[in-house]
This record gives C-alpha cells, structure tokens and sequence, in this order.
C-alpha cells in the first residue's frame, strides 16, 4: 500500500464521473479543515496479507496523525500512486477497514468515493511534517500487530513413530543417519553447510543441464542427454498413473486473479509466486496443476459412480519466484516440471485409502530411482485423534519410521499430508514424492457430487506428485551418485546403456553389427569410431558412466565372445569384466531394465560425430 500523507489546512472534492468500477452511496461532495488527508493506493502485492496491510496503515496514519496533532482525518483514494493496484473488489474493503480501524481509535474519519473522476483542492500546511509518503509491505507488521490482529497462534508437536506403532522422542534421532537429517532439517538443528551441491557439477561435466543466462534465474537449459533422462523420467510417471486410473489432461499455465476461487487457492498456498498484468487483468503463472484441474472439475458432471476421479498432469512448467540466494542447480528453481495428480475421492475413508495407495507408489519411485526415500507425516491434531490408527497403519506399512508433525489448528488448505525425501551429499532433505489431503479446494471451486436425495457433497481432494518435480529427481539421483565409489545412473536413465569400442578400424564393421543389434532389441548403443587409444576410448566411457562397455578384437571377432566391463560390478581401479555372447549381454541388460521405459539415444550413435555442448 503506498500512502502519502499531507497535513491540510483544508480538502475539498466533488466526485465528477463514474467509472466502471464506481461505488455507490458514497458521499460524492466534502470538506474537511485541519485534517490529515491520507491519499492511499492498494496495490496487488497487499493482497498477500491484506490483514497486516490494513494494521500496518492504521499505525502509521495513527502515529503521524499524533505529530501533526489533529483528531480529524480524510482518505482520498489516489490510483495515481501506484502502477500495481488491486483489485477494486479487494481496494473499497481494505480501505473501509482502514476507515473503520482508525474510527475505532477514535479519529473523526472521512472517505472520498471510490472510482470516481474526482476534483479536489487542497492546502497543505507547509511544516515539516506536513509532507510524508509511506510505503507499506505485507508480511512486516511485526509481533505487536499480529498481536492486534487476533491471529490465533499454531503450535506445532514433534514425534517419531516407528513400525511398531510406539512413538518417541525426536531427541532420539538426532544423528547423521538419512532419518536423522531429516528430523534435524525439520527441527531446525541442521549443522549448517557451505560450498556447492555436488549435483551442479555432475550436471554440467555430464553435460545434461545448464544454466541459461540468457533468462530468469531457476531457468534451465537442458542438452540432449539431460533431455532423454527428462523423457524418460515423464514416460515412467506416465506408466505408473494410467494403470493406476489417471486420465492425463493438459491445463494452461496462466491465470486470472480475478476468479475468486483462483485467487483464494494461490493465497492459501503461500508460496512466491509470478504475478504479472495482462491489458488491465491480474495474472499469476501457476505453481502446481491444481488450479487448472479444478477449473475441469468445477466444470464437469460428476457422478459418485465415477469416483475416485483421477486426474493427472505433467506440468511443463510451474513457476514460483523463489529469492535469487536460494535458487540452486537443480534443487531450488523458479522453472520446473511437476508430475501433478490430483484425486477426487467420494468421502474421507475413500480418501484415505487412496492415500496409502498413492504414498507406496512414492516408495517405489525411491526403490527405482535407487535413492533411498525418508518420510515426514503431518495433520491436525483433530485428525490425528481420530485416525491415529491408520496413521500406525501408514507408518507400519511404510516400515521405516516417520516424523510426526502435529498441528494445532489446521493453516493449510490439507488436512494431513506426507512428502518424502531423499538426502543430498550435504545431509539436506531434496523433497520428492508428496500426497495431501485437501478439504477445502472442492467448496472453494464448487467441486461437487450429488447423493440421491440431491443434497450436494463437496469432497475431498489428494494432491499427489508420485515423484516430485523431475528437476529435483534428477538431483536426488546425482547426489546420490556422487557418494559412490563407482558412480552410476540406474541403467535404465543412463543415456548410453552400452558402448562398443573397436580396437582397430579392421574390427569396425563387426562393431557396428553388434552396435546395431543392440539397438533394435530397444537398448542404446553407441560405438566409440574415433582415432584414439583403446585406453582413452575406455577411459571416457568410464567417465561417462556407461554400465556395459563391449571392447571388440581379433579374439572376440573370431570366437564371437565379447569381453564387457559391467561397471555396476566394478570396483574402484578394478573394472568388473566378463565373457558374454551377444545373446547373453543383451539377455543381461533387458533383465536390468526390465519393465521401464525406453527411448532410443539422443546422439550420434557414432561418437565421432557426437557435439560438445559445455
């Protein structure tokens, strides 16, 4: 809200023309004489915290009114402060309640109206303090206004429960085990760490992703091997929903602030987020799916005989204007791509049943991905008195133990929620996979089913990245790699499952063969024909990660036996290497691979024609 404030020896004005948006019932003509008129301007921004803005402008329009003393005081709406404003339906209510908020400390208070071409006169006394501009920021009201604002305090409980069902104290797991960094994060005794993430690196000497500085920062550009593993990573969610029921839709990226619901929903998310102005709408680019899959819900026939309705979407992008400090390679960024499900369930028992569904889905991704996953459980405490039983169930099932956070009162739209972590080189929580059960979504977008008797029933909602964002996949997977002594992608991610190397040009053509048949048994094969040394040629296949690397010669051309470093076999400066046919090196890497997507290789099958991007 931005305020200028002039000491006047007199205002007058009289509302001259309406516009579109004028209000009416206002009084269209005043003067006041020794008031302080307080032009003010809410901007959009103020709608982040409209209660703390109206305090905040109370108190400085209080304690300036008390320096200039004068009990008399006028609001005169001033567009012309700022080139952000609020809506109008947002603007008339803040500064009623500015009025009714200073009337109420015993200031005479006057309002121009609203929306209206105005004419004023004004004289202003001319004393130092006569003349001040306020800028007020939402989120800066500090502990005494939050105190008058009568926000009713959240107290937060912490636990660990295990498979047994016991609970404990959380003192309990404070050590240096992936859990432990978990409960620590969440705890906020994390010994603090410094330096780069090791993923960064690995990103760019593997030549995947990269910054793009030609674009906001959190940006990526993403090279071709980095694109495949991307693909990849969307084929498998894809794979995973679709049996599961989801039916994949696509949803803009955009949307008008104007729709209350709309509005609301990204208010209650609270996190930072892109707005912008289109023409004269307010605009805000999404962070999640949600708000263009209840924008299908809200619009749709629902039936309870079609539920639980599952709906999925792989975001490309979401946006959230994360601080410039925070953003990082890939674990914190403003750009991402989110595998979003979103599940409309009859009730609640339904709701907590796909629930448990959807949360060992986010297991298996962790087991797929070979990222060992960590869980932290949080509800209401209303919720948990009454399902403390399945929450034993969950955990139970889950066979790990969890942190419990209980909350007092609920300040989210979920009710309860899990997200799942995996712990990066520097003993840090990357959140992945998370489901949540929303109670409040379905009334806010009039989501609705109708029991037989036509009363409507507005149901619960699961929000459920089986995976997390595909960015912060990645990131698990590469700090994870970057702690082996051999590092590997899963095969199955690895952009070359196999290289073929030919000791002399004499053995190229029996190379490409084998180069070739791998290929169409659906596994990437790339074949290593530039004129350089065995040695580097397997050298470089090392340091690209490559999990079967086939060196061909006289003896393997002439007895049809291959000889092929396995490197997940291997151990540091000692190469794993074994005789196979070409049936059984291909029976080996289909048996590893099995049951997850495949695209073909992104580059050159011939890697003298392969480019370098970084």
């Amino acid at each position: 809200m931005r305020l200028l404030l002039i000491h006047s020896d007199y205002i007058e004005y009289e509302a001259k023309k309406k516009t579109k948006m004028a209000e009416e019932g206002a009084v269209l003509s005043d003067r006041e004489e020794d008031a302080l008129t307080v032009f003010a301007a809410v901007e959009s921004v103020d709608e982040e915290d409209l209660e703390g803005v109206i305090l905040q402008a109370v108190e400085e329009v209080k304690k300036t009114a008390g320096q200039v003393q004068t009990n008399k005081i006028v609001i005169y709406p001033y567009a012309h402060l700022s080139s952000d404003l609020a809506r109008p339906e947002v603007a008339v209510p803040v500064l009623n309640a500015l009025k009714e908020g200073l009337s109420a400390e015993g200031f005479a208070v006057k309002r121009a109206p609203f929306g209206w071409y105005k004419s004023f006169k004004i004289s202003c006394k001319g004393h130092p303090l006569s003349e001040l501009s306020k800028t007020i920021v939402p989120g800066e009201e500090g502990e005494a206004v939050s105190k008058k604002l009568g926000k009713k305090e959240v107290t937060h409980d912490w636990f660990v429960m295990t498979p047994d069902g016991k609970t404990h104290d959380y003192h309990k797991y404070l050590d240096k085990s992936p859990f432990g960094c978990l409960v620590k994060k969440e705890l906020g005794v994390a010994e603090p760490t410094g330096g780069e993430p090791a993923h960064v690196g690995l990103m760019r000497a593997k030549e995947l992703v990269d910054y793009e500085p030609a674009s906001d920062v959190g940006c990526l550009r993403w090279m071709p091997k980095g694109k495949l593993i991307r693909d990849l990573l969307a084929d498998y969610v894809l794979a995973i929903v679709l049996p599961y029921g989801a039916t994949p839709v696509e949803t803009p990226v955009m949307y008008d602030l104007g729709d209350k619901a709309i509005y609301e929903h990204a208010d209650k998310f609270g996190e930072r987020q892109y707005r912008f102005k289109s023409n004269n709408r307010n605009m805000m680019l999404r962070f999640a799916a949600c708000f263009g899959m209840f924008s299908i819900m809200r619009d749709m026939h629902i039936s309870k005989n079609t539920l639980p309705l599952k709906m999925y979407e792989l975001s490309t992008y979401s946006f959230r204007h994360e601080q410039k400090g925070e953003v990082i390679g890939l674990k914190r960024l403003r750009a991402f791509t989110m595998p979003d499900m979103h599940s409309l369930c009859t009730d609640m028992p339904e709701a907590m049943k796909c629930f448990e569904e959807q949360l060992a889905i986010g297991w298996q991704t962790g087991r797929d991905f070979e990222t060992q996953l960590v869980a932290a459980f949080r509800c209401t405490k209303k919720f948990y008195d009454e399902n403390e039983a399945w929450v034993q169930k969950i955990v139970k099932d889950s066979g790990c133990p969890m942190l419990i956070e209980i909350l007092s009162d609920r300040v989210h739209y979920w009710e309860a929620k899990i997200d799942l972590a995996a712990i990066d080189g520097q003993n840090r929580p990357i959140e992945n996979p998370t489901v949540q059960i929303d109670v409040e979504s379905s009334t806010r977008f009039n989501i609705k089913y109708y029991k037989d008797d036509g009363t409507p029933v507005y149901p619960p909602i699961l929000h459920c990245s089986p995976t997390g964002s595909v960015e912060r996949v990645i990131c698990a997977i590469l700090e994870n790699i970057s702690t082996q002594k051999v590092p590997a992608l899963p095969t199955w991610l690895s952009p070359a499952q196999a290289r073929i190397v030919p000791v002399a040009e004499r053995h190229a053509i029996y190379a490409k063969e084998i180069c070739d048949t791998l290929n169409a048994q659906n596994i990437r094969c790339d074949i290593d024909d530039r004129d350089e040394s065995v040695g580097k040629k397997i050298r470089e296949a090392g340091m690209d990660w490559v999990p079967y690397v086939v060196v061909i010669g006289d003896e393997e051309m002439d007895n049809k036996k291959l000889t092929v470093t396995i490197r997940r076999k291997s151990e540091p400066n000692k190469p794993h290497k074994e005789q196979m046919t070409e049936e059984t090196l291909v029976a080996a890497i289909k048996e590893e691979i099995a049951g997850k997507p495949f695209r073909p290789l992104y580059t050159p099958r011939r890697l003298s024609l392969k480019a370098r991007y970084i």
